[in-house]
């Protein structure tokens, strides 16, 4: 049991002090996460800060991946253009969610609003030698108006457009429709860094954004 708890608490101090090293200065932890996401069977860490750099709506946020490489910590890969600043969730405040792993893939979940609101999941894997988004989930609306949910694999292009109407007379019928989209290259660090992509759904002409 001794032995463990040494074999634990050194692991716990040379990690703290990968943190620490590749920390943002003045910046905080705001979740960690860890799991394998190369697929070498060797769990990478997920660190996510509120740094104290501001952009037009709060505080950037930064996202690392840490791997053990010859037993020290490396970073693999990060970001400032993957999480919405701190006060990009409108009336809501912090759109941050949860940094998940599931089945190598990263998945980060946002979401904000008021009464209208909004959500949505970027699910990344690791391939060509940096993180692509390979999926992406979202749901937005408003009880008693209406509620769309898009469910697109940008891996296969296949997109899945739902809208359910409550209020028919404003909004019209509800609406459901799958389109392919391919050839969309997103990674951790174009995700938010260009303005909001748009694809135009061809049948039902709604519009969806990424």
């Amino acid at each position: 049991m001794k032995t463990i708890l040494c074999v634990l608490l050194i692991t716990f101090s040379v990690f703290s002090f990968a943190q620490r090293e590749f920390q943002p200065e003045g910046s905080m932890v705001i979740e960690t996460a860890e799991g394998d996401l190369d697929g070498d069977q060797v769990p990478e860490k997920v660190i996510i800060y509120h740094t104290k750099d501001t952009a037009d709506y709060g505080n950037i946020r930064e996202i690392q991946i840490l791997k053990k490489i010859n037993g020290k910590w490396t970073i693999l890969e990060k970001s400032r253009n993957a999480l919405l600043t701190s006060r990009d969730g409108g009336m809501m405040g912090d759109p941050y969610q949860e940094t998940v792993i599931r089945k190598g893939v990263l998945m980060i979940t946002q979401a904000g609003g008021s009464s209208w609101k909004w959500g949505y999941t970027d699910k990344y894997r690791f391939q060509n030698g940096h993180f692509e988004l390979v999926g992406y989930s979202s749901g937005s609306g408003k009880p008693e108006e209406y509620w769309t949910d898009v469910d697109f694999n940008l891996s296969t292009g296949r997109l899945i457009f739902e809208k359910e109407v409550e209020n028919i007379k404003e909004y019209g019928k509800s609406q459901k429709e799958t389109f392919v989209k391919k050839g969309l290259k997103i990674n951790l660090q174009n995700r938010n860094q260009e303005k909001r992509r748009e694809i135009l759904l061809p049948e039902t002409k709604e519009k969806v954004y990424l």
